[in-house]
């Protein structure tokens, strides 16, 4: 276990250097080649040559396909790893499985807030779907469009799903929404009678290995490329990486699912607009369900036989890179692989957004130092947050009003200022109206703690051996007394401390079930979530119908 107070950096690294080891995979590289985009001169010299006649045939003008252009090499890499790469990492399939159950969990823990579930269900009421997509907690059927929305929307409403953090942030299983949705549908409409993807009914080992792959695009993705800094929200990602994984599951051949990322990529992104003040509001709750229902949505399309949108990203003027992404192209740190599953980040601990979880685990350890001198949260006089660059770009928010759930949720001093007086970090505390939110104390104290830059934490926070999220609390008590800085460095979900967290993921998983099964359900899953061969093995519908529930008691 990584100490928690004067951490010394070297032993840290040394773990680092054994236990993280980049692992380059033994498949095909899929990089990205430097692309210049095929000049249009061609097209315009076929057109002046040909005669020009008033007898000449007419035909419409509307185009019936994009021009028989070569795709850009960002998306043929993508599509060729989805079709091509084979996921043997046996650590990834290991953590993928703790994934599945942990995220299905948030999401049946999300249907207790009303403003989660007043979102989920068919669009006109009523409407039940055959062979449609079971949404686990609920009676609901849904085609797979919605139902990919409505467990996406659910799967990240409490920010406590997995999560990955580089130049650009994202909560990579938030790609379930589609997957599942997919599969479950895939797999009813099949056993039915259909044919999809050649009458195969995907198994849970396929979910798996959808997911690590998923995972992986928008990870590598996001490993250089700041979105963010352009304005644009995260769940850009969700969206290709969905469009990539789902198209394959449809059966669509690797041309197809070039074209359906490509749509993913033309397709109008979401701004980050919702996720900060003075905008902040729930939208940045069901932004991943949305981004779902759009992948899913675009890959059907191109089932249907639209084309795609071959140099979208590098067309001069008209496509993504000069248009949203200021003419830069992307960065590749690492080819795919398997990596990010590898290395994603669990939240265990708290629902708090990631940047500040170590802070969090940090005020937990001060609340019992302060106990056993006698004091409490009331006798601090100021906090110093020694962190990294990220937290404080995203959720240092130390005078900014804290109007809603979203706004308290994305604040690192309301989090630790919510622990020191209170010993607890739950998404209730979070609620309008609730012991926290309504607090004095908690709004005295969060604005006495100050955050202030760490460069080597920043510095570690990138660094592909060590993907630290650290932060450091130091407290003044108003009797002018100062405690030992408290050092958190990887959270309990880190990899480094993977073996740690898996009983409290599977504790984590267990309580969220307890709102809505009884004990002998609950001691059935759990069973099936640690045997790795059962589960694999099982069909998606039926481990889809394990969480349906006949009534709704919210």
């Amino acid at each position: 276990m990584l100490a928690t107070s004067t951490i010394k950096r070297l032993p840290l690294r040394r773990l680092a250097a054994s236990a993280v080891a980049v692992r380059a995979p033994t498949q095909a590289i899929h990089r990205s080649p430097t692309f210049s985009p095929p000049s249009s001169s061609r097209f315009a010299r076929s057109a002046m040559s040909a005669p020009f006649s008033t007898s000449t045939s007419t035909k419409s003008s509307a185009p019936t396909g994009a021009p028989a252009v070569e795709y850009d090499p960002e998306i043929s890499d993508i599509a060729s790893y989805v079709h091509n790469f084979k996921i043997d990492s046996e650590v990834a399939l290991d953590t993928s499985r703790y994934i599945l159950l942990d995220t299905i969990g948030c999401g049946l823990e999300a249907l207790r807030f009303p403003q989660c579930s007043a979102l989920l269900g068919p669009l006109v009421a009523g409407t039940t779907v055959p062979n449609g997509t079971r949404v686990p907690g609920t009676p609901f059927q849904l085609d797979p469009v919605n139902g990919a929305f409505n467990i996406g929307a659910m799967i990240r409403w409490l920010d406590y799903n997995d999560c990955w953090l580089a130049a650009e942030w994202g909560h990579p299983s938030d790609n379930l929404g589609a997957i599942l949705g997919v599969a479950d549908w895939i797999a009813r409409t099949n056993k039915a009678g259909g044919n999809v993807a050649g009458g195969k009914v995907p198994t849970i080992r396929d979910v798996l290995e959808a997911m690590i792959k998923a995972h992986e695009i928008q990870g590598v993705l996001a490993l250089e490329n700041s979105f963010n800094r352009v304005g644009l929200d995260h769940v850009l990602l969700v969206k290709v990486a969905s469009a990539a994984v789902v198209s394959k599951m449809l059966g669509l051949t690797e041309e197809q699912t070039k074209a359906a990322v490509s749509q993913a990529f033309v397709d109008g992104q979401s701004l980050r607009t919702y996720r900060h003040t003075p905008n902040t509001m729930s939208r940045k709750s069901w932004a991943a369900g949305d981004a779902c229902q759009r992948a899913v949505n675009l890959a059907f399309k191109v089932q249907q036989g639209q084309s795609g949108v071959p140099t979208v990203l590098s067309a001069p003027v008209w496509g993504f890179y000069d248009v949203l992404f200021k003419g830069k192209k992307f960065e590749y740190q690492r080819p795919y692989g398997s990596y990010v599953m590898e290395n994603v980040l669990f939240k265990v601990s708290y629902p708090a957004e990631f940047h500040s979880q170590t802070a969090v685990e940090a005020a937990q350890k001060i609340y019992k130092i302060l106990a056993d001198k006698g004091k409490s949260a009331a006798d601090i006089k100021e906090v110093t947050n020694r962190t990294h660059e990220a937290c404080i770009r995203i959720i240092d928010k130390q005078f900014k009003p804290m109007d809603n759930f979203a706004d308290r949720d994305h604040c690192v001093q309301y989090m630790v200022a919510t622990m020191l007086a209170f010993n607890r970090l739950e998404a209730t505390d979070y609620l309008d109206g609730g012991e926290a939110a309504s607090s004095p104390l908690v709004e005295s104290l969060r604005k006495t703690i100050k955050c202030v830059e760490d460069p080597q934490f920043t510095k570690d926070y990138h660094d592909p051996s060590l993907r630290t999220i650290s932060n450091a609390l130091t407290v003044t008590l108003k009797d002018g007394t100062v405690l030992d800085e408290v050092v958190v460095e990887a959270p309990l979900g880190h990899r480094l401390r993977r073996d740690e967290a898996k009983p409290e993921i599977l504790a984590k998983y267990k309580r969220h079930l307890s709102h809505h099964f009884d004990e002998a359900k609950i001691k059935d899953l759990l069973a099936l979530s640690t045997d790795a061969s059962k589960l694999d093995s099982m069909d998606v519908d039926s481990y889809m119908d394990l969480y349906v529930k006949e009534k709704m008691d919210w």
